[in-house]
C-alpha cells in the first residue's frame, strides 16, 4: 500500500477538505461528449429467494461512457453465461435470466453471484446476490390424542411449524376457517403456540387447528386437529378411572385461585440481541387464576413511546427501528389479585455496517487534488477494504498520486489517463456494505447548463433563487451581474451558493430585472442571462367568519382576495381539510361559498384557498350547525307521596345549542284530558324535578326542551300517576256583593277549577249579614254556580260576604269578609242654586250645590250639565243646536262648557247621576254669549279684469257671530319669482258686496286677502289671486255660453234636426228597394229566417215573428239586429258614409241587416 509521510498527508487531507468533487450532471448534451467509467444504476437485493415456479431474474444494470460491458461470477469464479443455454443476458444490459420453468431445478441454480461492470475507465461491482430457492415444506403426519384438562389449570398446544424459506406465518383457525377467539386469558405466542393462562369449560373443542402460510409461495400447510376436553375435578376423575381401571388420580380439593407463574419465558431472567434498524420483540405469557394482566418496564431508562407498541394483550412489547439507545433491561410483571411475577430481558443491541458517509464521484481536472471517503459505523466495528476496478488496492500497480488511509482515498496531483472505479467494503459479522466510486480525470471548457433567458417569477419579500448551473474540469468559478456587466454582485443582500445558485433572502420590486452569471476556469468562460419578476402577494382581504345557522336554512361564507394583476388567481374550497360533498347545495364561486339547506352534516371547518402560480393564501372558518333540541326520553316517576313526586328524564340531542331550560307540563285525565298545562320549569343543567301535586288529579307529565332555537317536540307522556281526593286547600278567589236593582245583593265569586276542587261534590256555602247591624250570618249551599242572588234588601247598605268550598272530603278553611253594598236607587234630588257665568263668547261656567246625601241613595258618581243652543241673535241665523252634555266629577259644584256659539242664546240643566243612572234635572236656566269673530266669507272671486282695474265680488260668511260692521280688503303684486310687494289695505262697508280697484299696473299678478269683522275684531281671510291684461283687445267678458239661452236654443234644434234624419234613413231602410245586401240575401235565402214582405210591415204592432228570440247578443246602435256577418255587405256598407269608428280604430256602424220584422224599438218610434 502506498503510504506519504506524516507531513504530506495533513497537507492533502486539507487539501482534500477544500475541494469539492465535481458531480457530472445528466444532461444527456452534455453525457454524450464525456467519458464516464461505470456506475451500477440497479442490481438484485442481496437476499433473492426465487419462486420455483418462475424464472430467475438476477438484476444489473449501469451506466456510462462507453455504455460498459457486464461479466458475472459465482461462488467467486467466473460464471461463464455462454455455456449454460438455459442462461441468457439482456441486450445492453448485465441482467441474467435464467430459465427454470422448462423443467430445470431452481436448487441448481442457489449460489452467491456477482456482477462487474467494465469499460476502459474501469469496472464496477454489483454486491454479492445470495440465491436461494423458496420452500413450503409439509407437515410431517401425526395423530394426536385428545388432551384432558382440569378446569382452572393452564393450557399450551404447541404448533411446530415446519421450517421453510422464508419461515411462514402462523394463526389458529377452526376447520371453518374462522379464527380462534383470543383474549388475555388465550393468545397465541411468538412462536405460534397457543397459550391458556387458565382453561374453562367453553374451552372445549376438537377443531384447534394451526395453519401456517408461507407468504413466497402463497401456500397454506394445516396441522391435525387437536382436541381438548375441560371437564371439572369429579368428571376428571371419572375419567381417569376409566383410562385406567383406577379412581381417585386426582384430589377431590377443588381448583384454587394461585399466585401467576411465567410460561414464557422462564426463570427470572434471560437475554435477547436484536440489530439496529430492526424489530425488537419482547414476550411474557403467564399461568395464573384469576387470569393475571402483563405490564412492561424499562429499568435503565424509559420506552420510547412513538416507536413502542404493546401488543397481544399486552403480552408482546414491540419497539420499532431499533437503536443503541434501546439496549438495557425490560422488566414484564404478570400479577392478579393473590401476586405478581417478575422476569427481566437483557437486551444488546447490534449494527450490521451502515454508512456515515458513502464514497461519491469524484471528477478532476489534470493536476488537480481530491479525497474520496468511506466512513461506516457498526457494532463490532466495520472492517474498511478497498479495491480498484474489482481488485484489491494492494494487488494493483502503485500510482504515486494515490495514497489510502484507512477510510480515505487521497489523490494529488492527477494525471489523464487515472481514471478508475474504486470499491470500499465495511464488513463485520452481521453484514457488509459495497460501495462503487469513480475518480473520473477530465479537461472541460466552462458550459452554463441553465436555460438562456429564463425568467423567474417571485413574490415579494419571499427569497428568489436565481440558477447557473455549469460544469467543467477545473470546476468554474461564477460571478454575478445586474442589468449592465458594470460592477459584479457582492455582499447584502445577495447570497453566493457554491453550485452557482444567486439567492435573494427578502425579494423587493427593486429586484426585478435582468442577471447575468460567468462561469470561468482555466480553459474558457461562459455566461447565461436570466430575468426576475418580483410579483405582489396574494392576500385574503376579507376571509370567512364564523357562523352559527338553524338546520334547512342558508349561509354564505366570503372570501375576498387582492392578488398582483399579472397574475390569475383560482379559489377553491376545503371542508374539513377535504374536498366539498359533492351536492348541488354547495355553490362555490371566485370570492364566496354559498351552502342551501343546511343540515347537521355541513358542519365543520370550511377553507378558502386562492391560489396562483406563484403562491396562496388561506383562511378558515367554523360552521356550527344549530337546531331545536331533540325530546327528552325516558321519563321516570319516583319517591311518590300524598302530593309530591319526582320526575326525572334523559335529555335529547341539544344540536350544538346548549338547553337553557326544560318545560314540564300535565295533562289532568280526569278533568281535563287531552289538555296540556305548564306545570314548572326546571334550567337546562338539571334532569330531575321534584313536583308539588294537588289532590284528585290523574297526573300524565312531559317534558319539552328550550335551547336558543326554540323548543323541542313534547317528550312520550309519563305512566299516569293519581293523588287522593282531600279537602279544598282554598275558598273561592274575586268575592264581590253589589246591587243590580235597589232591592237585591249579587254576590259572585270565581269558581274553583277542577285542579282546585281536591275532591268530588264540589259546592259552595254562600254566607251574608248587614254590616254593623247583624250578627247572625245567613247561608245558603249552591253548586256548579258562580253568583247567588239575595232578595229584599233595603238600598244601598253595607253587608259582609263569604263563599266557602267544601267537597265530599270536607269543607275549606275558613274564609275572609268582603264588604259589598246592595242595589241602588236613582237619586231623588236635584242639584240646587244653579248658576251660569258666561266668560267669552265661546266659554262658560256653571255652578251648582251638591245633592244632599239622603238623596243619592247609592255611590254618588258625579254630576252632569245638559245644555244646547237654542237660536243665533242674528235674524238671519237662528237654527237650534244639538243637545251636549259635559259630565264632572262627584266633588265638584262647577264646571266649565267649551266650544259655544258667540253672539246665541242657551238653556241647560243640571243633574245628579250613580251607577243606577240620572236623578231629577235642576231648573232650566237660560245664558247669551257675546259677540265673536265672524267666519270666512262665503265666497271671494275675481269677476272682471281690465288693463288698469279688477272687479271683486264677496257674499256674508254664513256664521257672522255678531253684527257685520264691514271687510277688510289687503292686496299686493306678486312678480315672476313670487316675490311679494308692498301690502295695500282697504276698509269696506258691510252692505257692500263687490269693489272695482281702479289706478292697476298692466299685465300684472295681484294677490288678495279678504275678511269680514264685526266689532270683536276680523275673522279668518280668503284669498285670491287675478292678472290685469296687456291689451284692450284681450278683454272679453266672463260669460259662461253655455248658460247662454241662445246657445241652449240653437243645440237643441241641431239635436232636433239629427234625431228627424235618422228616423227618416230607418223608414227608407225598412220600406225601400232592394239594395245590395238584399239582393244576396233573396239570392241565398236563409232556411230558417224569411225575408219579410213590405205587406207584413206593421208600425205600432207586433207580429208572430216578432216573438222569435234574437240571435245575436247584442243590437246596433241603429236598433237592427246584425245578420251574421257577410263579407260582401260589409264591403258595400264600408262604401257608404255613414260608417263610423271607435277611439281604437274599430268599425261600429251598420253593414248588415237580418231579413225579418223590424226592431221593436224602431217600430216603437216610429
Amino acid at each position: 500500500m502506498d503510504r506519504p509521510s506524516d507531513g504530506r498527508l495533513a497537507l492533502l487531507l486539507l487539501l482534500g477538505h477544500m475541494i469539492t468533487a465535481l458531480e457530472v450532471p445528466l444532461d444527456p448534451k452534455l453525457l454524450e461528449g464525456l467519458p464516464q467509467p461505470p456506475t451500477i444504476t440497479h442490481q438484485s437485493p442481496k437476499e433473492y429467494i426465487v419462486d420455483p415456479r418462475e424464472n430467475i431474474v438476477i438484476h444489473c444494470e449501469a451506466k456510462g461512457k462507453p455504455h460498459p460491458g457486464f461479466s458475472w461470477t459465482r461462488n467467486g469464479t467466473h460464471f461463464d453465461i455462454d455455456k449454460d443455454p438455459k442462461v441468457t443476458m439482456k441486450p445492453h444490459s448485465g441482467t441474467l435470466v435464467i430459465d427454470i420453468i422448462g423443467g430445470e431445478k431452481a436448487d441448481a441454480y442457489e449460489g452467491v453471484y456477482q456482477c462487474t461492470a467494465h469499460n476502459q475507465l474501469g469496472s464496477a461491482l454489483s454486491n454479492h446476490i445470495t440465491i436461494r430457492q423458496s420452500r413450503s415444506p409439509l407437515w410431517s403426519k401425526e395423530k394426536f390424542s385428545p388432551i384432558v384438562a382440569q378446569e382452572g389449570q393452564s393450557l399450551v398446544l404447541q404448533c411446530r411449524p415446519p421450517a421453510g424459506l422464508p419461515p411462514p406465518i402462523v394463526f389458529w383457525m377452526d376447520n371453518n376457517f374462522q379464527r380462534l377467539p383470543q383474549s388475555r386469558r388465550v393468545s397465541q405466542g411468538l412462536n405460534g403456540d397457543l397459550y391458556f393462562s387458565n382453561v374453562l369449560m367453553e374451552d372445549s373443542r376438537n377443531n384447534y387447528i394451526c395453519y401456517a402460510r408461507f407468504p413466497h409461495t402463497q401456500t397454506i400447510q394445516q396441522k391435525q386437529p387437536i382436541t381438548v376436553h375441560v371437564i371439572d375435578l369429579d368428571s376428571l376423575n371419572d375419567t381417569m378411572a376409566d383410562y385406567f381401571n383406577d379412581t381417585d388420580l386426582f384430589s377431590d380439593k377443588p381448583v384454587e385461585e394461585r399466585v401467576p407463574v411465567l410460561l414464557v419465558p422462564s426463570g427470572s431472567l434471560s437475554s435477547q440481541m436484536v440489530l439496529r434498524g430492526e424489530v425488537l420483540e419482547l414476550e411474557c405469557i403467564a399461568d395464573g387464576l384469576p387470569t393475571p394482566a402483563v405490564s412492561w418496564t424499562k429499568l435503565s431508562g424509559e420506552i420510547p413511546g412513538h416507536r413502542a407498541s404493546l401488543m397481544n394483550f399486552n403480552k408482546t412489547l414491540r419497539i420499532s427501528d431499533v437503536s443503541e439507545a434501546d439496549a438495557g433491561e425490560y422488566r414484564c410483571t404478570a400479577g392478579n389479585r393473590l401476586g405478581s411475577v417478575h422476569h427481566t430481558i437483557r437486551v444488546s443491541v447490534k449494527a450490521a455496517p451502515y454508512w456515515i458517509s458513502a464514497p461519491r464521484n469524484l471528477v478532476l481536472a489534470p493536476l488537480e487534488t481530491g479525497v474520496i471517503t468511506c466512513r461506516a459505523r457498526g457494532h463490532p466495528k466495520p472492517h474498511i477494504q478497498w479495491s480498484m476496478n474489482g481488485l484489491p488496492i494492494e494487488d494493483t500497480p502503485k500510482d504515486p498520486s494515490r495514497t489510502v488511509e484507512d477510510d480515505s482515498i487521497i489523490f494529488s496531483e492527477v494525471q489523464t489517463g487515472s481514471s478508475a472505479v474504486y470499491q470500499c467494503n465495511a464488513s463485520n459479522q452481521h453484514g457488509y456494505l459495497l460501495a462503487n466510486a469513480f475518480v473520473n480525470v477530465l479537461a472541460e471548457p466552462p458550459r452554463v447548463l441553465t436555460a438562456p433567458n429564463k425568467v423567474y417569477q417571485v413574490i415579494e419579500n419571499r427569497p428568489a433563487l436565481l440558477e447557473c448551473l455549469s460544469f467543467g474540469s477545473p470546476v468554474p468559478a461564477v460571478t454575478w451581474f445586474k442589468d449592465s456587466r458594470s460592477s459584479m454582485l457582492e455582499g447584502d443582500p445577495y447570497v453566493f451558493h457554491k453550485n452557482g445558485t444567486l439567492e435573494i433572502h427578502v425579494s423587493q420590486a427593486a429586484n426585478g430585472g435582468k442577471y447575468t452569471c460567468v462561469a470561468r476556469n482555466n480553459l474558457g468562460i461562459s455566461e447565461n442571462h436570466v430575468y426576475l419578476e418580483v410579483k405582489e402577494p396574494t392576500r385574503i382581504l376579507r376571509p370567512p367568519e364564523y357562523r352559527v345557522v338553524q338546520r334547512n336554512r342558508d349561509v354564505l361564507f366570503e372570501c375576498k382576495v387582492k392578488h398582483d394583476p399579472s397574475l390569475i388567481p383560482s379559489t377553491s374550497w376545503l371542508k374539513d381539510g377535504g374536498e366539498l360533498p359533492e351536492d348541488d347545495r354547495f355553490r362555490a364561486q371566485l370570492d364566496s361559498l354559498t351552502i342551501t339547506g343546511v343540515t347537521e352534516s355541513d358542519a365543520g371547518t370550511y377553507t378558502c384557498v386562492t391560489y396562483t402560480s406563484l403562491d396562496q393564501d388561506s383562511a378558515s372558518a367554523r360552521l356550527t350547525v344549530v337546531g331545536q333540541p331533540d325530546a327528552p326520553t325516558d321519563l321516570e316517576l319516583t319517591d311518590p307521596g300524598a302530593r309530591s313526586v319526582q320526575l326525572t328524564w334523559t335529555p335529547g340531542d341539544e344540536h350544538n345549542s346548549a338547553i337553557k331550560k326544560f318545560l314540564i307540563q300535565y295533562e289532568d285525565g280526569l278533568h281535563q284530558s287531552g289538555v296540556w298545562l305548564n306545570l314548572t320549569e326546571v334550567p337546562g343543567t338539571k334532569t330531575t324535578a321534584h313536583l308539588k301535586l294537588s289532590p284528585y288529579v290523574h297526573y300524565s307529565f312531559r317534558v319539552l326542551a328550550l335551547n336558543g332555537v326554540g323548543y323541542s317536540r313534547p317528550s312520550l307522556p309519563s305512566r299516569q300517576y293519581r293523588t287522593n281526593p282531600a279537602a279544598p286547600d282554598e275558598n273561592p278567589s274575586e268575592v264581590k256583593g253589589h246591587g243590580t236593582e235597589h232591592n237585591n245583593l249579587v254576590i259572585t265569586w270565581k269558581p274553583l277549577t277542577g285542579l282546585q276542587a281536591n275532591g268530588p261534590g264540589l259546592q259552595y256555602t254562600v254566607l251574608w249579614r248587614q254590616h254593623g247591624v247583624e250578627e247572625d250570618w245567613t247561608s245558603v249551599s249552591v253548586a256548579n254556580v258562580s253568583k247567588f242572588v239575595v232578595s229584599g234588601t233595603p238600598t244601598f247598605v253595607p253587608y259582609e260576604v263569604m263563599v266557602r268550598a267544601q267537597n265530599a272530603y270536607g269543607p275549606g278553611p275558613e274564609p275572609a269578609a268582603v264588604i259589598g253594598h246592595s242595589g241602588e236607587d236613582f237619586p231623588s234630588a236635584a242639584p240646587g242654586l244653579v248658576q251660569v257665568l258666561v266668560l267669552n263668547s265661546t266659554l262658560a261656567e256653571v255652578h251648582w250645590e251638591h245633592v244632599p246625601l239622603w238623596a243619592v241613595r247609592g255611590r254618588l258618581q258625579g254630576y252632569k250639565v245638559h245644555y244646547r243652543r237654542e237660536r243665533s241673535l242674528h235674524r238671519h241665523n237662528s237654527h237650534h243646536g244639538e243637545q251636549r252634555s259635559e259630565s264632572f266629577g262627584p266633588n265638584r259644584t262647577r264646571g266649565k262648557l267649551p266650544d259655544l256659539h258667540p253672539f246665541s242664546v242657551y238653556s241647560l240643566h243640571v243633574t245628579a247621576f250613580n251607577s243606577r243612572g240620572e236623578g231629577p234635572a235642576s231648573a232650566t236656566q237660560r245664558f247669551e254669549t257675546p259677540e265673536g269673530v265672524p267666519g270666512v266669507p262665503s265666497f271671494f272671486r275675481v269677476s272682471a279684469s281690465d288693463l288698469d282695474s279688477l272687479t271683486l265680488e264677496w257674499a256674508p260668511p254664513h256664521e257672522r257671530n255678531g253684527r257685520l260692521t264691514g271687510y277688510t280688503l289687503r292686496y299686493q303684486t306678486v312678480n315672476s319669482s313670487h316675490d311679494l310687494g308692498l301690502l295695500d289695505e282697504m276698509d269696506l262697508l258691510s252692505n257692500q258686496s263687490s269693489v272695482t280697484l281702479h289706478n292697476l299696473h298692466h299685465s300684472t299678478r295681484y294677490k288678495f286677502y279678504f275678511s269680514a269683522k264685526t266689532q270683536q275684531g276680523s275673522g279668518p281671510a280668503l284669498t285670491e289671486e287675478a292678472v290685469t291684461i296687456l291689451h284692450r283687445a284681450m278683454v272679453s267678458p266672463q260669460v259662461d255660453i253655455a248658460t247662454q239661452g241662445w246657445f241652449i236654443g240653437l243645440m237643441s234644434a241641431i239635436a232636433l234636426l239629427i234625431l228627424i234624419l235618422l228616423i227618416v234613413c230607418f223608414i227608407k231602410r225598412n220600406k225601400g228597394g232592394k239594395y245590395p245586401v238584399k239582393e244576396k240575401e233573396d239570392a241565398h235565402g236563409d232556411p230558417e229566417i224569411q225575408p219579410m214582405k213590405e205587406d207584413d210591415i206593421m208600425f205600432g204592432e207586433y207580429s208572430e215573428e216578432d216573438r222569435k228570440p234574437l240571435r245575436v247578443s247584442r243590437t246596433p246602435s241603429s236598433g237592427t239586429v246584425p245578420r251574421d256577418g257577410s263579407e260582401d255587405s260589409l264591403v258595400e256598407y264600408a262604401d257608404s258614409g255613414d260608417t263610423q269608428f271607435n277611439e281604437d280604430g274599430s268599425f261600429i256602424g251598420q253593414y248588415s241587416g237580418r231579413s225579418g220584422p223590424p226592431s221593436p224599438v224602431i217600430n216603437s218610434l216610429v
